[in-house]
């Protein structure tokens, strides 16, 4: 059974004590830490990269949301609160679950088999990505990425572009950058290209995320993305460009 490091993070230390206590009864969850409100949380999670977080939403200085917005990687959250007016909020938010205070074992017990259901999910669309190579895999795809320690499942509407570094390719999503060790042709083959272009060399980009276009040297061009990146697009790659895009 896989174990979830988790991390308690509430303003209330009898609440902490209380939830911790209760987690003791599940073979599955390792509490490797706690916190008292939203920076000393931000800190435990950087520290020590937990699967999970049960998180409390009203804290001072900073609510559970709030804190959240200022994580560029986000475990499992199961939300812990006393009040029920935010339960849409926590779920726009992705939230894996929503648990009223004070704790009800069943509803606990739904929650953790939720994360269980989730991960095998995740794990079987990871394998079919991996195996059914002939697949071009689309904007509503989504793909397993695993740098070092940590992992992503990422839906590829939101990278916005790939970029060659030796041997491993830089993913831009969000505020992630992961390597994969693979080459940057291997993507071009697996990447449905009415969405993703070899710009050049080094960079694929996602022409959905393209804002801007302008003439550049030696007949290439340049195409700003809708975060400001820049990117030039080699003349060769150009003419293609302007092959798929004329009217």
């Amino acid at each position: 059974m896989k174990s979830y490091r988790t991390i308690v993070i509430d303003d209330e230390r009898l609440a902490r004590e209380e939830l911790k206590s209760i987690l003791g009864n599940y073979d599955q969850i390792e509490v490797v830490g706690e916190a008292k409100n939203g920076e000393e949380g931000i800190a435990k999670i950087m520290e020590l990269e937990p699967d999970l977080i049960f998180l409390d939403i009203s804290m001072p200085g900073m609510t559970g949301f709030e804190m959240l917005k200022q994580l560029e990687i986000i475990p499992r959250v199961i939300f812990i609160t006393a009040y029920d007016e935010f339960a849409l909020k926590a779920f726009e938010v992705n939230a894996l679950d929503y648990i009223l205070k004070p704790i009800d074992s069943t509803r606990l017990e739904d929650a953790l088999e939720k994360l269980k259901r989730t991960d095998e999910q995740e794990f079987e669309s990871a394998n079919k990505f991996v195996k059914d190579e002939n697949k071009k895999l689309g904007l509503q795809d989504k793909v397993f990425i695993k740098d070092g320690e940590k992992c992503y499942f990422v839906q590829l509407s939101e990278v916005r572009m790939l970029e060659s570094d030796g041997n491993y390719v830089k993913v831009y999503f969000n505020n992630s950058r992961p390597l994969i060790l693979r080459s940057l042709n291997s993507f071009e083959e697996r990447l449905d290209p009415e969405f993703f272009f070899r710009a050049n060399r080094k960079f694929i980009i996602n022409l959905n995320w393209v804002t801007g276009i302008e003439n550049w040297f030696n007949g290439g061009l340049q195409v700003e993305l809708k975060t400001g990146d820049k990117i030039e697009i080699s003349r060769r790659q150009a003419i293609r460009f302007r092959e798929m895009f004329t009217i």
